[in-house]
């Protein structure tokens, strides 16, 4: 049974993003673009924040590698509904890209949930990148206006991702967290279990 006090400052940031999802709808709802645009920044500024945290003080678990996951999705499609009511002509020219570039991804999550029975959480050097672009566009244009050449790499680096998660997924029969990517899983004992 878990009780508040197995939860780490890491997992409590987590929270925070998940709790914050409602508010930011909220905020869409209410039209106030700057509001959801600067709760937004926090949220993502937590998710950096998270998990530097757990790994300066080493309280790196399984259990906070999901939340965390959890968080970064819940975050994301947050982002992305405020990106689609505030810049709905941007994305009105650019829905067929988004389309097609969502397709895998949805694909990703198919595949883990048939396998694992829940979304991975390989937190990837690429997966960290596709992240950290990610936030950048969608805080840009929502306290700027969208970009349309950072536009093109996040869709590039978020598809790349996506496929190196479709392969870590075949790569590893039981569910696994914190892999750098491929090259490292390669190498990783714990897929190298049972071989």
């Amino acid at each position: 049974m878990l009780t508040f006090k197995n939860f780490n400052i890491a997992d409590w940031l987590s929270f925070y993003r998940i709790a914050a999802a409602p508010v930011l709808l909220l905020l869409i709802g209410l039209d106030y673009r700057l509001a959801f645009a600067s709760f937004l920044l926090v949220s993502y500024l937590t998710d950096a924040l998270d998990g530097f945290l757990a790994r300066k003080l080493k309280i790196t678990s399984p259990r906070g590698s999901q939340l965390d996951s959890f968080g970064d999705q819940i975050t994301l499609i947050v982002g992305l509904v405020g990106l689609f009511y505030f810049e709905m002509a941007f994305i009105k020219i650019h829905f067929e890209l988004i389309v097609l570039a969502f397709i895998p991804y949805i694909a990703q999550m198919v595949i883990a949930y048939y396998k694992y029975g829940k979304a991975t959480a390989f937190h990837t050097y690429l997966a960290k990148l596709s992240a950290i672009l990610q936030s950048i566009f969608i805080l840009f244009s929502l306290f700027f206006f969208p970009e349309k050449h950072l536009f093109y790499i996040m869709i590039i680096i978020g598809v790349l991702e996506t496929i190196e998660e479709i392969t870590l997924i075949f790569m590893y029969d039981n569910w696994a967290s914190d892999v750098k990517g491929i090259y490292w899983a390669l190498r990783d004992k714990r897929r190298l279990k049972g071989k």
